[in-house]
């Protein structure tokens, strides 16, 4: 059984979700498929994956009762516009073949173009209708953050953020605490690359009997944060959802979030300039 928060809105959000990127076609079915039937009930897709149609198809063949999943997605940049958002939303779940979306995410807050704040006022609005369970934000940073609530009276649910032992994310975090937004982890194990070779991860995963993988992912946890892992097959599906039987100490804690860099993105995408069409 996974454990869930409860979000500023009253929802709950499971404490571990699938990441889906870019996973699609009868492939991608077969692997949310599989994700569903391991336990994973947070599943984490957006338009420009162009993988809602393979999510709504393992929704319908999983077996898995509808209201046990919380199921996201993101709205792209070229659609912030107020009427724009509210089309694409509707258009999501068309192609999910749904009546509402659990979680819905302005994807990048594209601030150049700066018309964040009207997308997220077709949130809040959609939310009001019920359309949307609980609405949130991806990658926006605390002036961001501040702006859309200061704009609109409503404070997200959530903001995704890149997250993992090079980029700990501490000031985020700090600031997501204070007004009651919950964190969710998008690359949350690095690219599974030399982060997993770090001594404080192989050391702590030694002392626990358990991948560096999974350390990495109880490290998320410990912090609060919801991390999304992607795997495409059920071994490491399994594996990624088996980290809720063992705890980090303090020590070991520190020691991984110690590896963080001063830019420690990996994909080289920052929100104060990176434009997500």
């Amino acid at each position: 059984m996974i454990p869930s928060h409860t979000l500023n809105d009253g929802h709950a959000l499971p404490g571990i979700g699938f990441g889906t990127y870019p996973l699609g076609g009868p492939s991608g079915v077969d692997s949310l498929v599989s994700a569903l039937r391991q336990g994973y009930r947070l599943i984490d897709s957006a338009v420009n994956y162009e993988n809602e149609g393979a999510v709504g198809e393992a929704i319908r063949r999983a077996g898995v009762p509808r209201d046990e999943i919380v199921v996201t997605s993101k709205l792209p940049g070229r659609h912030h516009a107020y009427a724009e958002a509210i089309t694409c939303v509707h258009e999501s779940l068309y192609r999910m073949g749904l009546d509402h979306l659990d979680l819905y995410l302005i994807h990048w807050p594209n601030p150049r173009i700066d018309r964040f704040v009207e997308a997220w006022q077709a949130l809040v609005d959609l939310q009001r209708e019920g359309v949307l369970r609980s609405i949130g934000v991806s990658n926006f940073l605390p002036e961001h953050l501040s702006r859309i609530i200061a704009e609109s009276g409503v404070t997200p649910a959530v903001n995704q953020v890149e997250l993992h032992p090079y980029f700990p994310q501490v000031r985020q975090r700090e600031v997501h605490a204070q007004l009651g937004i919950r964190t969710e982890s998008w690359s949350p194990i690095g690219r599974a690359g030399e982060v997993m070779e770090e001594p404080a991860v192989v050391a702590a995963a030694r002392a626990h009997g358990r991948s560096p993988v999974q350390v990495v992912l109880r490290w998320q946890l410990q912090l609060d944060a919801v991390p999304l892992p992607k795997a495409a097959g059920a071994g490491r599906q399994l594996e990624n959802l088996s980290v809720f039987d063992f705890e980090l100490d303090d020590e070991q804690m520190a020691a991984i979030t110690a590896l963080g860099r001063t830019d420690g993105r990996l994909w080289g995408a920052d929100p104060l300039t990176n434009e997500e069409l």
